[in-house]
Parts: structure tokens; sequence; C-alpha cells
């Protein structure tokens, strides 16, 4: 650990530990006089130049608790962290701090966290299950459909003297403004644009648009009134009615290439039959990828069925709201806020809370049993293991893998990592043992009834079901506890 900190764990009910952590008074001091210097780089004293005040005179200035408080909530945290890896917890869902009070000169510094954890299974058969595995199969409509895609990236637009039809592309000019309700025109950001290629028919336009371009000819000059939808992206413009003057400046007509040889010379091949061979190659392969990965989640999912692991209602809710964030991140990414997300979207986010709760609840099950396969399998990725795994992800960074080792350990995810290749490793071998059966003979036996099916089933439902009811209400009434950045 980066910190000699001293940690002790307390099992509590319902898969949730807590974590009592004291830091070392040299790590205190140490951290309280770097958030001195850093102040001091602002701080600005007579007979001292801007950025040269000592830490010591920092301290007596702004006071002792004042400075140290500072030093500890940008510390805590990476206290957090190292804490997690101390104890080797797997953490779900966010943790409940209580800092308590600050120390003395020359005290420890004690905090707690109470937080979610990844619930133990105990496994049942694991290795040897049958499982039901499709064959590939690749229909002719598949390769037809396909093919049809190879001629629409090969069509050509050839400019037709007639009135605009649906299908056809149309080049024009046009200049678009709101229209208020006194009638008074205003332009908009966006509502002009020039030398537009448009497909009539496509629906890439708002609602109007392209159907009021249908049997205009080159040259024709139309007014398009128009309103934009309720849920339009841009806010400012969601439900105001607008004038578009357009301007066809010429038609074009779609033509694809015959289906015949002189397509597969035009795609690198020497016959149609060759084309064809060749697509129905890339579709099998692909078919043979999908089989082998769901093959690999059935065998999983067997294995959990044979386990028995206690998910808690709170921990589904926890991991949801992991969901749920994450979504929010990727969002953010792509520049959509939550309230555009939740608005596009149609949901509150209760209920997209409620709605991953079985989501949520499958990858706990999945995620223990996998847990509980690496340890009794002893599984236990080596360097050259690591190396070979990174070796993708090192090449897109132009990275050798050694480099992007030495990163991942230099920011303290090497053990995520080697986690993330064990698990793999387990999923691995449960598929590896697993004996394939008809998917069709694999179907009928899961509608076999039994007891004890029926009453895991219902245990199931009661967790996910109350986990759902927990999100509902929760998820208007997120406080504002201290959550470290992961």
């Amino acid at each position: 650990m980066p910190s000699a900190l001293t940690t002790t764990v307390t099992q509590l009910p319902e898969s949730r530990v807590r974590v009592q952590v004291q830091v070392p008074p040299a790590e205190l001091e140490q951290r309280l006089e770097g958030k001195a210097r850093e102040l001091g780089r602002r701080l600005k004293l007579p007979g001292f130049r801007r950025g040269k005040v000592p830490p010591p005179l920092v301290i007596r200035r702004l006071g002792r608790e004042a400075v140290l408080e500072e030093a500890v909530r940008d510390t805590l945290s990476a206290w957090y962290v190292d804490a997690l890896e101390d104890t080797g917890i797997v953490p779900v869902g966010d943790p409940d701090v209580d800092l308590g009070e600050l120390p003395p000169h020359g005290e420890a510094l004690e905090f707690s966290f109470e937080i979610g954890v990844l619930p133990q299974a105990t496994l049942g058969e694991y290795r040897g299950l049958e499982v039901g595995r499709a064959e590939p199969v690749v229909e002719e409509e598949r390769v037809q459909s396909e093919l049809d895609a190879v001629r629409e990236r090969l069509a050509r637009l050839e400019t037709v003297e007639r009135p605009a039809q649906t299908g056809d592309f149309v080049v024009l000019d046009y200049e678009g403004a709101l229209v208020g309700a006194d009638g008074q025109r205003e332009p908009f950001a966006g509502g002009e644009g020039r030398d537009q290629l448009v497909e009539l028919g496509s629906g890439n336009l708002i609602e109007g648009f392209e159907q009021g371009l249908e049997g205009a000819p080159a040259g024709e000059r139309r007014t398009l009134e128009l309103t934009f939808p309720a849920d339009y992206p841009r806010a400012e413009l969601a439900g105001r009615e607008a004038s578009f003057e357009v301007t066809v400046k010429e038609v074009k007509r779609k033509e694809l290439p015959a289906v015949d040889d002189d397509l597969a010379v035009d795609t690198g091949f020497d016959t149609l039959e060759e084309l064809r061979e060749d697509i129905r190659r890339r579709l099998r392969e692909a078919e043979e990828s999908r089989i082998a990965a769901d093959f690999r989640e059935a065998a999983l999912d067997a294995a959990v069925e044979r386990a028995q692991v206690q998910v808690p209602p709170a921990l589904i809710e926890a991991r949801a709201r992991e969901m749920w964030e994450r979504v929010l991140r990727a969002l953010a990414h792509r520049g959509l806020s939550r309230e555009t997300y939740l608005e596009l979207s149609g949901r509150t986010e209760a209920e997209f809370l409620a709605d991953s709760a079985p989501d949520a609840e499958r990858g706990l099950r999945r995620e223990a049993v996998l847990t509980a396969v690496v340890a009794a399998e002893g599984i236990d990725p080596g360097e050259e293991e690591l190396l070979e795994a990174l070796r993708p992800a090192a090449e897109r960074e132009e990275l050798s893998p050694q480099e992007l080792l030495q990163r991942l350990g230099d920011a303290g995810r090497l053990e995520e990592v080697r986690e993330d290749l064990a698990a793999r490793r387990a999923m691995e071998l449960i598929a590896a043992e697993a004996r394939p059966i008809p998917l069709e003979a694999a179907r009928a036996r899961e509608q076999l009834w039994t007891p004890e099916r029926e009453r895991t089933e219902r245990e199931r439902e009661e967790q996910v079901q109350e986990a759902q009811e927990h999100t509902r209400e929760d998820a208007q009434g997120v406080g504002g506890l201290w959550t470290p950045e992961r």
C-alpha cells in the first residue's frame, strides 16, 4: 500500500462490512505539510515573496485545524481506495463514511466506512454441466441481405429530369426561421444550408420536410410550414413552429449495380459465387462467435443455478445505482445530460433503477460464483498471462505490454486487471468443462417443474421485487453523503 494504514474489518448482516481505518501520525503530518505548502503558494504575507511562505507559517496563520481539514478532505478518497486494497474488499455501491473528530498533533486519524460487498457463494457442481448449444445456421436470406448491402454501398446517383419521388435524392438550399405567435420570423442557428443532399423517405429530417418535397422538379422553390417535435433534442426548438424556404436544385435517382460477376470484380472477387461464398463464410464465423459467447454465459448461469448465493435487496439496489451512474458517465461523454436523457427516454430515474434490478441481481450472482471458482481452483494469473491479455489494449495505445503493465501498476489498477483476468479464466474453465446438448433439449429441461426450482425462483423474485420497491422510494432521496471518486 502507498500509505501505511491500519484497517480492521467487521462483518455486518446482508453482505455489508464496516472498515475501521487508522492513519498514522507521520502520514497525517505529511499530508498536512503538503496542503500547507500548496496553500502557501497562493498566500501573500509581508516579508515573503508570493509562493514562498513556509508551511509552518501557513499553519500558524490559518490554523492547524483548518489546514488539516482541507488535507483530510483532499486525501480521504485515496485512503478509502488504499483501505479497499489492504482488505481485499470488492465493494458494491457507495460507502457511508464516518470521519469523526480531527486528532491533535502527534495522534492518529481514525475514520470508518460501511459498504456493501460481493456476496459469498457456496458452490455446487460447476464442472461437466450439460448446457444447451445452438448449431450455426446461415440462412440464404441473410446472404442476400448482405449482398444487397454491397449493392447499396456501390450505388451511384444519376441526375434525372422529372419531379422528385420517394427514394430519390434531392440537392437543395434552404433557409429556416421560427414563427412567433405574432407571425414574425426569427432565424435560428443551423436553420440555413446550401447544396444539401437529402434522401426522400429516409425519415432523417423532421416530419413533413421530406414529404413536402415530393413532386418537386429541379428549379422549383417551395415554402414548408412545419413544427419541430416536442421531444426534439434542441430544447429551444422543441415544439416550435417553423417556416422553411427550400429551393430544389437537382433530383437524383439511385442506380444499384446488377447482381453479376462485375459486382464481384468491384469488390475484389473474380465471380459472383466467390463473393457469395465469402459473405457466407463471414456470416458463419460471426454466428459461431455469437453461439460460443452464448454458450459461455449459459454455462456460467448453469453453475450459478447450482450454487447458493444470498443477495440482499439493498445490494441489488446498490448495484442498480452503479449501473445508472455508468450510464450517466457514458452520456456525459456524448454531451447528453441526465435530464435530456430521461426526457428522451420517457422514463424517470426511479423507473430506470427498478428496471435494472433483475440485471443487477443476475450480475451479482455471476460475480459471486466466478469469485468462488477462482478461489476453489487457485486461479492466479502470472505476469506472462497479464502481458498477453494487455497486448491488444497496448497496441491500441501504441505502447508495449510491459509499459502498459507498468502504468496500471503505478495507477494502482494492477490488482483489478488481475482479478478480471482470473474471472475470465474461471468462466472459460466452466465453459470448457461443460457438455453441449441440443438447445431444444436444454429448453425442454428448463420447463420441468421441481419443488426446489420453484422455491428458488420465488425467493429470487421476492428479492428483486423488494429491491425495485426500494429504488422507486429512494431514487429522489439521494443525500449529500461523501462518495469517493472511483
